[in-house]
């Protein structure tokens, strides 16, 4: 048990005999032989995160006890507001006189003052997670200046305190919230520009989901000591590997190459080496480089730039498999047999001297026939190699029932001046399944390792849907017509692939992907080994991304450690498991955030692009159906509504199950083909709409 886990224990049982926080230090430091500025530093680091909660004054209690719950608060447009509690069925709903001026998107702890079978209600008590900023547009109203959120789910108009900066209307800015006296005003942080520019409007999304380009002035002070080489020292004790014919394969834009490979053949197995920059040879745990590295917990990629986790001098430096120079990396070779199974494996710490920094269509014109550089040249053999044992591991996938679900990606066309000028749909080759693969075998495989070690771990996970998701699948095929195997009682990936290998001819088969998509559960990072269900893998880790995925970097310091100590102790292992607990839940939280980023400024891109053609017409695909219209899907991805009262007069009945629109004398199904015209595109709702030809 770890000291945060045995002060709780301890509070629990004990907190509210004491009358003041001085006493219940004394008796918390002695029972844990530690002293009272240990105890104090848990104690509030406790209090910071919500699993303690001062219920009156000195009196403190954990949460969730004595009817306490933490969880994040949503708000509404009008003024209630709901709080998500794991472990929860449903959100604990909050009047709008008990949100204690909570705002969406912040992290509160709820007295529950009611459970019925209508639901659970409940009072805020405490904001222990503010958000960090707000990003809106300033309204000015006489001398007044007051910020109208871009969040509609904030209703308020927050005063803004007085600043030396000049402030306009219309004027784009990110401000911090400032609590007092149980009234809210806001102070600007920084000033992104005008409603009326693409790239303030860009820059405002990022803003709000607390993303930044820059690092904190101690990071870039610490970044400036990097070394550029590695060094002799760093070198021993490492599996040399600079003889080895090993490259990397990245797209052509890429500047943080993390992951390389090599293979051989032998008589009875291939020798396929996944070489994993060694980031935690410089990120040690609780750096300045892991601190930042753990709050932003990913790279976030956007159409015109990159937020990178780690700073440039790690992630494009000294970490970065760059052609011809030194790197270490942690490697797992493996030795796979010709029937595609890993036979032998070995992790090993390990230097590299990477010969080539290929770009995927330079290795798909080398595989597939059409040209050769003088690089592929020489790597042509190592090619063929790449692409047998690719073949072997695609028929294994396809065996087990891996589900192979193809959503198309957006790939938008910048000028010199960084403005869009199109889009299309994002190309993936063959070079690019040829890594996919062998990353896939790597992580399987390091994760299977660890798994049988007991240590404690960070997984990917992704877990089957519920009966009810598949259900509503087979509906929606009934409903189109489709023919569908009976559900079994275990629902496995084969089933889904069963469906998707029977619908490949149709016209319907995009649709039908994303359908059986939505029905999946997300994939997501813990530290306990659940399987993953679309992989349809037992063991499945993230190894090979430590430069732009937190997780990565987590497990590798772990591999780090037991490759050194190779046995660890109990202490240890408790905790390892608090921290990888943390790691994943912060890591989950990081990537879903990053998510709904990047979706947001395509979305934006998407409406700058369209904002010209309005008079336009298209040919388009029903993509979603819903009561109050059917949203409609281009061929370039671009995606938009047509309203209910937009389409031709009737009298139209939703069919839930079935995704349709039925009227007397019009039916609008998911899938169907139809022409449509643009009538209009929000910049600032990202909203596209068009209207039936």
């Amino acid at each position: 048990m770890t000291k945060k886990q045995e002060i709780l224990s301890l509070i629990e049982k004990n907190s509210l005999v004491f009358s003041n926080t001085d006493k219940l230090f004394l008796f918390l430091s002695s029972a844990l032989n530690t002293s009272q500025e240990e105890v104090k530093k848990i104690f509030y680091t406790l209090v910071a995160s919500g699993d303690l909660v001062e219920i009156r004054p000195n009196k403190f209690v954990v949460v969730p006890s004595h009817g306490y719950v933490k969880g994040e608060f949503f708000g509404t447009t009008k003024g209630f507001g709901f709080v998500k509690v794991d472990g929860f069925k449903d959100d604990i709903f909050i009047p709008a006189n008990k949100t204690l001026n909570a705002l969406d998107g912040e992290f509160v702890i709820v007295k529950v003052l009611s459970k019925t079978s209508d639901g659970v209600d409940g009072e805020v008590v405490s904001i222990y997670k503010e958000l960090d900023g707000i990003v809106g547009a300033v309204r000015i109203v006489g001398n007044n200046y007051f910020l109208d959120p871009d969040n509609n789910k904030i209703i308020v108009d927050l005063p803004i305190m007085k600043t030396g900066l000049k402030l306009q209307k219309n004027m784009k800015i990110l401000a911090k919230v400032i609590r007092t006296d149980k009234r809210i005003k806001c102070a600007v942080q920084e000033i992104l520009g005008f409603e009326d520019d693409v790239k303030a409007l860009e820059l405002s999304i990022i803003r709000e989901h607390n993303l930044f380009e820059s690092f904190p002035t101690h990071v870039v002070a610490a970044e400036a000591k990097l070394p550029k080489t590695v060094s002799a020292s760093q070198k021993k004790g490492r599996v040399d590997l600079t003889k080895e014919t090993i490259f990397t394969i990245d797209g052509a834009d890429a500047k943080d190459l993390d992951d390389a490979v090599n293979i051989k053949k032998f008589d009875k197995y291939y020798e396929l080496g996944v070489h994993i920059a060694d980031v935690g040879e410089y990120v040690k745990q609780g750096n300045v480089f892991d601190e930042e590295a753990y709050k932003r917990g990913t790279s976030v990629y956007f159409p015109t730039s990159v937020l990178p986790m780690l700073p440039k001098g790690l992630s494009n430096g000294i970490c970065s498999l760059n052609e011809g120079v030194e790197r270490l990396t942690l490697s797992c070779i493996m030795k796979v047999d010709f029937s595609g199974k890993v036979i032998d494996y070995n992790i090993c710490e390990s230097v590299i001297k990477s010969v080539a920094r290929l770009t995927y269509d330079e290795v798909y014109d080398a595989i597939s026939g059409k040209k050769l550089n003088a690089k592929t040249k020489n790597l042509k053999k190592d090619f063929v190699l790449m692409r047998e044992l690719c073949d072997i591991l695609e028929k294994n996938t396809l065996a087990r029932g891996a589900l192979d679900l193809e959503v198309p990606e957006v790939q938008f066309i910048f000028d010199e001046n960084g403005m869009a000028v199109d889009l299309t749909k994002r190309d993936r080759n063959e070079a690019h399944r040829l890594i996919e693969d062998f990353m896939v075998l790597a992580n399987e495989t390091v994760a299977g390792h660890f798994k049988k070690l007991g240590i404690p771990f960070v997984y990917r996970v992704h877990e089957q849907p519920t009966k009810e998701k598949v259900n509503s699948v087979c509906d929606f095929l009934k409903g189109i017509g489709v023919p569908y195997p009976q559900v079994p009682e275990n629902i496995t990936p084969s089933y889904f692939q069963k469906i998707l290998d029977a619908v490949e001819g149709l016209n319907t088969k995009e649709i039908i992907n994303k359908i059986v998509l939505r029905s999946m559960q997300k994939a997501r990072y813990l530290n306990k080994n659940l399987g993953h269900f679309g992989l349809a893998l037992e063991n499945y880790c993230h190894f090979t991304s430590p430069i732009r995925r937190y997780p990565d970097l987590t497990i590798h310091r772990i591999i780090k450690e037991w490759l050194h100590k190779k046995v660890l102790s109990d202490l240890r292992k408790d905790e390892l498991e608090e921290f990888t607990f943390e790691a994943a839940e912060q890591s989950s939280s990081c990537e879903r955030n990053a998510d709904y980023a990047e979706r947001d400024v395509d979305d934006l891109w998407k409406a700058f692009l369209m904002k010209d053609r309005v008079g336009q017409q298209f040919d388009a695909t029903i993509s979603s159906v819903t009561n109050f219209g059917i949203f409609v899907t281009l061929e370039n991805t671009v995606e938009g509504l047509i309203k209910i009262e937009d389409l031709p007069d009737d009298a139209y009945l939703f069919l839930e199950k079935q995704l349709k629109l039925k009227g007397s004398s019009h039916v609008f199904s998911l899938g169907d083909k139809i022409k449509v015209e643009l009538v209009n595109c929000n910049l600032q709702s990202r909203n596209i709409d068009f209207k039936l030809v």
